[in-house]
Formats: structure tokens, sequence, C-alpha cells
């Protein structure tokens, strides 16, 4: 016995749950949003780090709970462990960020402690030394993975001499990195101002703001300048084909022009990449995966950074299918840049952003998510429901044009990673091909 599946109702008027809004004196802007489906608090903030020395801002995200005047690494945990939570760090091209979550009594200590590692980070000699050997092995695992290294080419290829071409420090590079340097870093980089802290979950928001202000008013200093100039057009030009002798698999990599989400074009292109290969049921999927059977799991995605946006096409494939992937590839993009999508593929991509939409905010670490990302640039919740409004009224019209536009094949910037002996000659065959530096 079948059933139909229910419709997800994308013309439902997007629901919004409280939130509050708070610039302190210090220039941390804190957004508190009411979400008490569970007895938790999801922090997240966002601290602007852009054009900070690569080595020692990877290396300091990665130790910045190691301790602080008062408490060790264990006592850190330890204490947010009695809170039920943890915290934990990050970096990306634009900012650092912190991620984590208690039970909602013991928000004023998470911010207690957070404010601690924020003011009064000790970095100590042993800590940094083990966190600073734990990133050397993590980078090195990375720098033997075909997908880290086909990324790493594509980024430099796109982006040349801009900041976001290098991603990843070399591991010598941050073996250079003393603890000093890390406390300098803090001091000049950590600071609150142009920084966003978004708590969501079991809370008032005022109160919330109230507990983020008076535990985190001791944090003080002025932003520095970290902005990123603009991301430079994509250029197109021959396929960079970076040997790898003995691969068994081919990792293909697109690169095409995209526009940021406030964009007039975003919506209709996010759902042209959608009918493209954003999702399961989409054609290229169906084409290389589903019908030929060339690689398992095929995925494009807008890619977006505080500079600029660009959307990213990847494939892992067997080798003797490389040429025929690239093949069907640009023969998928040609097809979407030329043919208006039918009207139920439509239909079936745009239900699927909506429903994914709604299905993001649908958690309290969801939505803390996506209120900070969103904060980041600029936006804030609001911004989902003039999306969800864009996605629902996107015309099968306006979303050939977007295709036409941002997804034609001679557009796009392509590398492939993978035994040169074995692939350069089917590749040359379709497109003019160079060569790349060689991976082990």
């Amino acid at each position: 016995m079948t059933r139909n599946l229910p419709d997800l109702v994308p013309d439902a008027k997007l629901k919004l749950p409280k939130e509050a809004e708070r610039t302190l004196p210090s220039g941390l802007t804190v957004i508190a949003i009411r979400r008490p489906a569970v007895p938790l608090v999801e922090l997240r903030l966002r601290v602007p780090f852009g054009r900070a020395p690569l080595p020692r801002a990877t290396l300091l995200s990665q130790a910045l709970f190691t301790g602080t005047g008062t408490m060790s690494s264990v006592q850190i945990a330890a204490e947010l462990q009695a809170v039920g939570g943890g915290l934990s760090a990050g970096l990306d091209p634009d900012r650092l960020f912190v991620t984590g979550n208690a039970l909602a009594g013991g928000l004023d200590r998470m911010l207690e402690i957070l404010a601690s590692v924020l003011t009064d980070p000790a970095y100590p000699n042993e800590e940094v030394a083990t966190e600073r050997e734990r990133l050397v092995d993590h980078i090195q695992v990375a720098q033997s993975q075909p997908a880290h290294l086909a990324r790493e080419a594509l980024l430099k290829r796109m982006y040349g001499r801009h900041p976001y071409a290098v991603q990843t420090p070399e591991p010598e590079q941050v073996r250079g990195v003393r603890p000093g340097q890390l406390r300098s870093l803090h001091a000049d980089r950590v600071r609150p101002d142009g920084s966003v802290l978004v708590l969501v979950g079991d809370l008032n928001p005022e109160k919330a703001i109230d507990a983020a202000a008076k535990a985190l008013g001791s944090w003080t200093g002025p932003g520095r300048d970290g902005d990123v100039p603009p991301t430079p057009e994509l250029e197109p030009g021959p396929l960079l084909l970076v040997d790898r002798p003995g691969s068994v698999q081919s990792s293909l990599r697109m690169a095409l022009p995209a526009v940021p989400r406030t964009h007039p074009d975003y919506a209709a292109l996010q759902l042209a990449n959608l009918v493209f290969g954003g999702y399961f049921s989409s054609r290229w999927v169906e084409n290389i995966r589903e019908d030929k059977g060339y690689t398992y799991g095929p995925h494009s995605s807008i890619e977006h950074f505080l500079a600029g946006s660009a959307l990213l096409v990847s494939a892992e494939v067997a080798t003797e299918v490389t040429g025929p992937s690239l093949l069907e590839t640009r023969y998928e993009l040609g097809r979407i840049a030329s043919l208006p999508p039918g009207e139920d593929e439509l239909e079936q991509a745009r239900r699927y952003a909506l429903g994914t939409l709604r299905l993001g905010m649908s958690t309290q670490a969801g939505l803390a998510g996506l209120a900070s990302m969103y904060a980041s640039f600029g936006l804030r919740l609001d911004h989902l429901r003039e999306h969800s409004a864009s996605l629902a009224a996107a015309t099968r019209e306006q979303v050939a044009e977007a295709a036409a536009h941002y997804l034609a094949p001679a557009r796009a910037i392509t590398v492939v990673l993978g035994d040169a002996a074995k692939v350069e000659a089917p590749l040359a065959a379709l497109v003019p091909v160079e060569r790349g530096g060689e991976e082990a």
C-alpha cells in the first residue's frame, strides 16, 4: 500500500520567533531569540578576522580554549560540563567563530567563561604545543585527501592573488607559530567592535541580552580593519589538470559566477542550481549517478563569503570515466542554460528549497546557525521571510534567465585532480587542458 506524502505548503506564512537585539557600548551586537523547544541555549559568536595572518589565526582558533589567567583547559571544560554545555572555536576566511550550548539555567555561567577566555587568554606553552601538533597532523592528513587538494587547486585558480585563494596554512608555517604571537594576535584582533553574539533557546530575549551585557562588559577595544577586497571576476580558461599519479579516481571541480543573498537574481539562481545539481532529484545527479553510475555523490552549491559568492560543482569519478563525466556535466550545464526548466521540475525544486529552509530553522541549533550566519552578512531573520517569498514567486522565465547568465559552461573554471597519464587525452578531446602542479 502506497501513501502520498503531504505537500510542504510552500506558500504558508513563515513564522519567525520572538527576538531582541542590542548593540552594547563596546560595539558588540547581541541578538537573542526565544525558541523554548528544549531547556537549552545555543550560543554563536562571530568576530571579524579577515586578513589575519593565516597560520597564526588558524592555530589561535584551535587554541582559544587552552586556558585563561585563572583556569586551565581542563577547568574550562569541567566548568562548562557542570552547566551541561561546551564551547569550541573555528575559523573561516572572514570570521573567528565560537559555537556552543548549555542548559538554559547555565547561560550566565557559560557567558562568564566565554568572557574570561576573550579577555584573559593565557595560551600556555605546553597546551599550545599540543594544539599546534594536532593542527599540523590534521593539515597533513588533509593534504593526502584528493577532495582537499582539488579544492586548494580550485581556490587558487578562482582567486589568484586574492586572500581567499589560500584557506589552509602549510604545516611548516604552523610549526613556526609561538604562544606569544597568539597572545599578540588575540589582543589585536579578538575585539567586540563589529562582532555578533547570537543566543537561541529557552530564554527571555531581553534578560538574555542583559546577562550578555553584564558578563561581557569587560571585553572592550576597537575593531581592526579586516575588510577583504572584492573577489575578482572568474576568468574561464583551459581546464587545469593536477596530476596525481596512480589515482583510481578523479576529482572534478568547477566554479561558476554567483551573487550574494540580497541580489534580485539570487532566488532564481538558487532554483536553477537545484534543477541542475543541487539536490538528489536534480538533472546532473540523475544523469551521472542514477543513469550512468559514474559517481556516487555529485553536488553543486552556492558558497558565500563577505567579499563574493561563487557556485561550486564537485564530483569524484572513476578514472576511466573522467572524460565522459566532464562531457555530461558540461552537457547538463548547457541544457539548463539554454532550455527553461519544466513546470514540474521547477515546482519540485521550489518545494525542496522552501522545505529545507523551514527544516533548517526547526531546531535551536539550526536557528542559531542561520541567525548567526545571516547576521555576519548584515542580515536578520526577517530575511528568511523575504527569501521564502522570492523562492515562491520566481517564475520559469526568471529561473531560465538566471541559468543562462550564471550557469553557461563557457563561464566555468574547471579543475581536475587525477592520473594525468590516463585522463589528459580524454579531457583534451573536449576542452583545452593545461597541466598544474603534481600532487603526491
